[in-house]
């Protein structure tokens, strides 16, 4: 039989000494805080992203502002504006104890003023006097003029000793105004088309409604609450615009202060920020903001929607379309509050 093989030939050990040491362990990384060994993030993946800032991953993306509707506004011509700056309450000379209407108005045709005490506003804008028994509506005509001057009639003025605080100091939402006064146009019925609606044959008219102040029993003063529109038989709400005067005043380059964009510094403003009012930047910043903040560069509110309003200098009035008119000088911008969606608000 053949014999047992050869050891094979260790070429590491040419002695008969003892066989080396075994190669020391490999040294562990210090960990700096904030890091975990191999080991410990296979046992907690969710630590895998972690920063040192965060416990669980970096903080989540904030959502994207909400969709700002873009508008573009519609010019109404408003015929008879009545200066609310200028209504006030004069002491009747003839008559000691009763107190006068007064005040500045613009007409860019004939019409009719029409002064009334504790008024209520019924449909298409006609008002009814709640104390007609004792104080009647007075109604006064007027031709067109700018800068005219009104004052009640003396002897129909109100004695403010006969009636109670409480009907002559109102506050918020009211349906009986202590004051009102109806500017109404005579030329909107003789102009009619045939076939117009029944709607249509209302006089075109301004009505602007006020309460009574007095304080620390001083004289009487009148506060303008709310000023109202009836054009073409659709009710309309003026309100103010804040920095319109400084893009409709001053040269037509646009080179004022206080006429640009508040964005790009450059452009001329024409558009306002609902519900805030605030005239404050050009159109193509508006498009552009609206992606990406819902707040008003001036005073940070939320914004619900963009109002853009084409102000036309005077060499620009020939490039008005038939469809948006040239206002009169006294003509405000409007927001359109139909009638039949009154209950929304």
């Amino acid at each position: 039989m053949p014999g047992p093989l050869p050891a094979p030939y260790d070429h590491h050990h040419r002695g008969g000494g003892p066989a080396p040491p075994p190669p020391p362990p490999a040294p562990q990384p210090i960990h700096a805080a904030g890091e975990f060994p191999p080991a410990m993030l296979q046992q907690h993946p969710q630590y895998h992203a972690w920063g040192g800032s965060f416990s669980y991953g970096p903080p989540a993306q904030a959502p994207a502002p909400p969709y700002v509707e873009h508008q573009k506004a519609v010019t109404i011509r408003n015929d008879v504006n009545l200066k609310k700056e200028t209504l006030r309450i004069e002491p009747d000379d003839e008559c000691p104890g009763r107190f006068l209407v007064a005040f500045t108005f613009d007409a860019t045709v004939a019409g009719s003023m029409t002064v009334y005490f504790f008024a209520k506003e019924e449909l298409n804008c006609n008002l009814t006097a709640t104390k007609e028994d004792l104080l009647k509506p007075v109604t006064v005509t007027f031709k067109e003029g700018l800068g005219q001057k009104f004052r009640q009639p003396s002897g129909t003025g109100i004695d403010f000793s006969l009636f109670e605080d409480a009907e002559l100091f109102k506050e918020g939402e009211m349906d009986v105004y202590p004051l009102a006064v109806k500017a109404e146009t005579t030329l909107s019925i003789g102009q009619l088309s045939e076939g117009e609606e029944h709607k249509s044959q209302t006089p075109n008219s301004q009505i602007t409604q006020a309460v009574f102040e007095r304080k620390e029993h001083r004289d009487y003063h009148v506060r303008v609450v709310k000023q109202i529109l009836w054009v073409n038989g659709t009710r309309y709400e003026l309100q103010e615009i804040y920095g319109i005067g400084n893009s409709v005043e001053g040269d037509t380059e646009g080179n004022d202060p206080g006429k640009e964009c508040v964005i790009c510094l450059s452009e001329p403003r024409d558009t306002t920020v609902l519900p805030c009012r605030h005239m404050c930047m050009c159109s193509e910043c508006a498009k552009v903001l609206r992606y990406q903040t819902n707040r008003c560069p001036i005073c940070r509110q939320p914004v619900e929607r963009l109002l853009e309003i084409k102000v036309n200098n005077k060499g620009e009035e020939q490039q008005q379309t038939p469809q948006s008119p040239p206002p009169p000088p006294s003509t405000a911008p409007l927001q359109q509050q139909q009638q039949q969606q009154e209950s929304q608000a």
